[in-house]
């Protein structure tokens, strides 16, 4: 089994980016997709632990029934929010990567870089035909 996961929606660009950097390792990852097999209350819990932000950052505002259900109201706890995303998935946000370097929701896709294991191994471009791994493997940097 591979020691990379990633909770992937294929349909989401940043997504589909954030898999082709782990891929362009040479890993070959779990691809959990979330949408079709969400992750239990207890695993959903753990990863946000382990990611070390608020349940309320994981929560997907665009696209999803969030103002509909009202989620930016201060009364729902965390535990009622999580309870939340397990019964409509698509409130979590995505991609949530799990190596052995951290696990980290992956916005913008170029934070997956430090939490992989092996580096890039060539080039590569976003989806928007940004260049951000250059033939050598390394990181472009923007410039102003």
């Amino acid at each position: 089994m591979s020691d990379i996961v990633i909770y992937h929606n294929p349909r989401c660009g940043t997504s589909r980016n954030v898999l082709g950097l782990i891929l362009n390792t040479g890993a070959d990852p779990q691809v959990v997709e979330y949408l079709d097999h969400p992750p239990t209350r207890e695993k959903l819990t753990e990863l946000i632990a382990a990611m070390g932000i608020p349940v309320r950052d994981l929560l997907r505002r665009k696209g999803t029934p969030y103002d509909e259900l009202n989620l930016d109201d201060p009364k729902w706890t965390d535990e009622e929010l999580v309870e939340h995303m397990v019964r409509t998935p698509i409130l979590i946000n995505r991609p949530i990567v799990v190596t052995p370097l951290g696990t980290r929701l992956c916005r913008p896709s170029e934070l997956v870089l430090d939490i992989l294991p092996a580096p890039q191994r060539g080039v590569f471009f976003k989806e928007d035909g940004e260049l951000l791994i250059d033939a050598d493997g390394e990181r472009v940097t923007k410039t102003a």
